[in-house]
């Protein structure tokens, strides 16, 4: 609501100075007949806008202006009537009173013509070296720039002043107190959550699965496979997978006995009486079942040993056989070509990205928790740790080092460029609303000083016979 009643007064500002500004805005250039703000357009001068308290401002100089001028019409009134009286036969101190009047005049002439060429040119005559401002305009942007890039952004200035300030004690001192690193926390936050709203979808998908399979095609998975391979059957680490095959071969082949039977009969020749096939099918069933029972029961079982000798013997060729190597990187680039993998990759980030949203929406959640637990942490060992405190300190030196003396012409130029940007006229009116007012003080001292000065000098001048 506020913003918009500023909003609304600049535009009424605006208004007032279109309206008020005439067809020539050329002043004639005498101390009172001062351009008006309002009669400078509100759309010249890029960078510069004329708002109420500018206005404002403004309404003050033309009064000072007022009470300068005042002041120098009323010191030449006093000169007159000085010089009146001395004509008429008056005594010594009409004398002394226009030698007075007449420095004042002098001085306030002499200050008005120095005020008023900062901003033009005296009574519009071409004087040189009048109308500063707006001549000189780009000149003292470019000594603005130079002058901030020597001064400010130098590295001994900066160095010096981080120094001072202490920045890694400071921070770790703000960042133990809970409620800055909730603060810190929650913009974070909120941070991450607008950055990964930002992204598209689809683009970090891509770019994901492009990722996962370009890494998978530039490493050989088979020495890596054997080598896991091998630690694993020595360590005994398979036989767990045994024993469940094996428990779950003898379940099946106790609940499906029927099915294995009526395959086994289903394989025999046709000329075979059906009895016949059917004791071999229930023999072949009985061997099947004795031979997983055992299996499943003894852990020494000989076909246990064949599976570590198998186990062992692939680990090998998958670490030094070339052709067993060559089918397996073979089988990962065929797996890694088939459209439900790359699906599955690009659907890991939605996964990603819904569980980080949900954990970084939640003040409960256990990402928020961890990262608030890390910044007290921080924070208390920044505040008491001089070495850490002194690493902080320094990597804030170089970083803000290596910008200012790496973008030092670019942050110097923004200036000079802007500056260089502004209308001549535009950027006189301005810096005459803010400072104007102080210079017709000058104009008013320079008045004083000269009565003082002039009566000074001629009653010195009298006092020795001059």
């Amino acid at each position: 609501m506020e913003r918009k009643k500023v909003e609304e007064a600049e535009e009424s500002g605006e208004r007032d100075m279109r309206e008020h500004s005439p067809v020539n805005g050329h002043s004639s250039g005498t101390p009172d007949s001062e351009t008006s703000v309002s009669e400078v357009p509100a759309s010249q001068g890029a960078g510069f806008t004329y708002s109420p308290a500018d206005e404002e401002k403004f309404r003050g100089v033309r009064r000072m202006k007022a009470t300068a001028t005042g002041l120098l019409l009323l010191v030449a009134l006093v000169y007159v009537l000085a010089k009146w009286a001395q004509s008429s036969g008056a005594a010594g101190w009409a004398g002394y009173v226009a030698a007075a009047a007449e420095a004042g005049m002098v001085g306030a002439l002499a200050d008005w013509f120095a005020v008023t060429a900062l901003f033009k040119r005296p009574l519009g005559l071409p004087i040189p070296h009048t109308a500063i401002i707006p001549t000189k305009k780009d000149q003292l942007g470019v000594s603005l720039g130079e002058f901030v890039g020597e001064n400010f952004l130098s590295e001994d200035v900066v160095r010096r002043r981080l120094r001072g300030v202490g920045l890694g004690s400071r921070l770790g001192a703000w960042l133990a107190e809970p409620e800055h690193a909730d603060r810190v926390t929650a913009e974070l936050s909120a941070a991450l959550r607008g950055a990964l709203t930002v992204l598209r979808d689809s683009d970090v998908q891509a770019v994901v699965g492009e990722a996962i399979t370009r890494r998978a095609d530039a490493v050989e998975v088979a020495p890596g496979l054997g080598k896991t391979l091998d630690k694993v059957v020595a360590d005994g680490g398979h036989h767990r997978v045994v024993d469940l095959v094996c428990v779950r071969a003898h379940d099946w082949l106790v609940v499906h006995a029927d099915s294995v039977m009526d395959a086994v009969e289903g394989g025999a020749p046709g000329w075979t009486p059906r009895f016949v096939d059917r004791k071999v099918g229930e023999r072949v069933y009985k061997e099947l079942l004795r031979f997983v029972t055992e299996m499943r029961d003894m852990p020494e079982h000989p076909a246990r040993g064949a599976i570590d000798r198998f186990l062992t013997d692939f680990a090998a060729d998958l670490q030094s056989d070339s052709d067993t190597r060559a089918r397996v990187e073979r089988l990962k680039s065929e797996i890694l070509g088939r459209g439900e993998v790359q699906d599955v990759i690009a659907s890991a980030w939605s996964s990603v990205r819904a569980m980080i949203v949900s954990a970084a929406e939640d003040e409960r959640s256990e990402l928020r928790l961890r990262v608030r637990a890390a910044l007290l942490s921080l924070g208390r060992r920044l505040a008491t740790d001089p070495e850490l405190q002194r690493k902080v300190n320094t990597w804030v030196e170089d970083a803000a080092v290596y910008v200012v003396t790496t973008y030092r012409t670019e942050i110097t130029s923004l200036i000079t460029e802007t500056v260089a940007g502004w209308d001549a006229e535009h950027t006189s009116k301005k810096i005459e609303a803010h400072i104007g007012r102080d210079l017709q003080f000058i104009r008013i001292n320079g008045t004083v000083v000269g009565s003082l000065a002039g009566l000074l000098i001629y009653t010195v001048s009298r006092a020795f016979g001059a």
